[in-house]
């Protein structure tokens, strides 16, 4: 339709947390590195330069990804709103739940972790091969969100957001 905008979803994924194998807690737990808030501070101000038009992040309930969350939505001046769907496991009916939730959202971001992205991504543009990096971001756009058939814009490395 003519005058109609894309719905764009932004995928983040987690910038660098510890290693799973030296973590002696719940994994859920496990938090970025000093090295991971140094890289996801400057990849939020890249963002923030790309004035990305979001309305809203929303995050997965993992300590890794709600500090990834809040450093990009500190420097954008945005809410982060904590969603359970998009811990481990997460997938194309879960964000069906999340558009659902946020209908009258144009742009917005979701931070969470792979494989779920990679694979609820090649889902949404209908196959291929897709992998998210630790900070790396995906630009999809929905002509028609609750159909949730979509075409891959980008997706960009975090050393080339990081710079």
């Amino acid at each position: 339709m003519l005058g109609v905008e894309p719905m764009k979803i932004y995928f983040l994924r987690h910038g660098l947390a510890g290693k799973r194998s030296e973590w002696k807690h719940d994994d859920a737990t496990r938090p970025l590195t000093d090295e991971g808030i140094d890289k996801m501070k400057r990849i939020a101000k890249t963002l923030a330069a790309l004035d990305l038009g979001l309305s809203v992040i929303v995050t997965s309930p993992l300590v890794r990804a709600k500090q990834t969350a809040e450093i990009v939505a500190q420097k954008l001046n945005l809410k982060v709103v904590e969603d359970p769907r998009l811990a481990p496991g997460f997938n194309i009916e879960g964000l069906r739940a999340i558009l659902r939730d946020h209908a009258g959202a144009n742009a917005l971001m979701v931070v969470g972790h792979e494989p779920d992205f990679s694979d609820t991504i090649s889902a949404l543009i209908g196959g291929g091969r897709i992998v998210c990096k630790k900070g790396g971001l995906a630009l999809v756009e929905l002509s028609n969100a609750p159909s949730l058939k979509g075409k891959l814009v980008w997706l960009v490395p975090p050393r080339v957001l990081a710079r």
